[in-house]
Formats: C-alpha cells, structure tokens, sequence
C-alpha cells in the first residue's frame, strides 16, 4: 500500500476519518499510523474516530491506548456487537468536521487513495469508491453481484460497487438523514436516501487489498439474513426511482 501519494487538487478545510470495527486487533494500528500519515496532506483540520463494535479480541484496548498517544484520535465503544450498520451510524454521529471520509477497520484499502475522492468533489455532493478488483473469495464476489443486482432491481440505484467502503460524504448530507439500518444494508440506505434528497454522487476505482490478520464476518448467515429483512422493510419506507 501506499503507492498513490497523489495530492489533491484543493485542500479539505475540516475531515472526520472514521473507522468501524471488530475484532481487529492486527489492522487497527497501522491503519490509524498511515491515516496519520495523509490527513494532514489532505485537510486543513482533522480528527480520527476508531468505532469499537464491541470486539472482544482487545481491538478496544488498542484503540483505547492510539486515542491516548495522539490528540486527534478518539475511540468511542459499543458494549456489545450491533452490527456495520450501527457501528456507521455510530460514526456519522460522532463526526464532527465539514467531511466526513470512512473506511473499514479491516485495512484492505489504501487510505492515501482519498486523493482520488477528493478530485471529485468539484462536480458532486457524495464521492465512492468502486473496488478494481476485490480481494475477495468467489463466493463473496457473486453475492456482491447479485445484490447489487437486487438493489438496482428494487430502488434503481446505479452503483458499480454499493457496499465499497471507501466513501467520503459532506456532513450536510448526513444530517437529518434518517438512518435505521443496523447491518449490512446501511451503504445501500445511506445512497438511496441521498440520491432521493437530490443529492448527486460520482465514483472512482480503488485499490482493494488481502486482508493480513483477522477473520471476515460479512457473510455469515446471521449478517446476510439481517440484511435481507432490513431490504425489505426499506423497500416498504421507499418508493420511486434513484438516479446518480
């Protein structure tokens, strides 16, 4: 990772990184180090929140002692696991800064990458990334697809990779945004609902990396099934097409 120390075209005045996890006690570090590494690069102002999902693997310790060691780190808890979703919303909620940039706690993407979201910015509301080509197994890739297959079907949104954790959004368009979502349909909702706003959202490939330590949760049978029914109780609260 970080072959791409592009600078961007104009500096961010203010930028909220957040970062939700579990159990990712070997990632946290050096994704907190390298995310120390660009921000100043990249905003004038800047703050890093580690998001906790109540892992019982001592990644909270960890973030704990990172928050202690530098100023612009914070670490806010769950006590127990509530899912994605509502370690998302726990994120959003904390951020205080103009941006708002998040990225998994799994460190499968370079955070210096944010360059090729902030280029974007000029001529749109919300930028995302779309992953190249992901460092996943066959089986997650073909799930991925026929989600994404799913939720262009049901709400029209027009995404190359809707769950692609590597998005940065203003902070005006989270607030008041009604998220509800608590698993793995939160990227989904959090487009949808912008796309229904008004807002306009562009996207750019990225890099996706092997994860080195750590185990992926994703597609459990619990995280898949919770997706399901928050799908379609959001079909049920949503009507009507998104376009980008």
């Amino acid at each position: 990772m970080g072959n791409d120390e592009k600078t961007p075209a104009a500096k961010l005045a203010s930028l909220s990184v957040f970062f939700p996890c579990y159990n990712e006690v070997g990632n946290i570090d050096r994704l907190v180090r390298r995310t120390l590494e660009v921000a100043p690069r990249v905003a004038d102002e800047y703050e890093i929140i580690i998001v906790d999902d109540g892992s019982v693997d001592g990644t909270g310790d960890l973030a704990d002692r990172l928050a202690s060691e530098t100023p612009q780190v914070r670490a806010i808890h769950h006590e127990t696991n509530q899912g994605y979703g509502r370690a998302l919303r726990s994120g959003f909620e904390a951020s205080r800064y103009e941006y708002i940039f998040f990225t998994d706690g799994d460190a499968q993407f370079d955070v210096g990458e944010i360059t090729r979201l902030i280029d974007l910015l000029p001529t749109t509301d919300i930028a995302i990334g779309w992953r190249v080509e992901r460092a996943d197994s066959l089986i997650r890739v073909l799930n991925a697809k026929a989600y994404m297959w799913m939720i262009r079907l049901l709400f029209g949104l027009k995404a190359h990779d809707i769950d692609c954790a590597f998005k940065l959004i203003p902070r005006r368009v989270i607030q008041g945004m009604q998220l509800r979502s608590t698993g793995a349909l939160i990227s989904a909702e959090l487009l949808i609902k912008a796309t229904q706003a008004g807002h306009r959202f562009s996207q750019v490939g990225v890099n996706h990396y092997p994860r080195l330590a750590g185990r992926q949760s994703g597609a459990s049978p619990a995280v898949v099934l919770r997706m399901f029914r928050e799908l379609w109780r959001l079909r049920g609260e949503l009507r009507g097409p998104c376009t980008t």
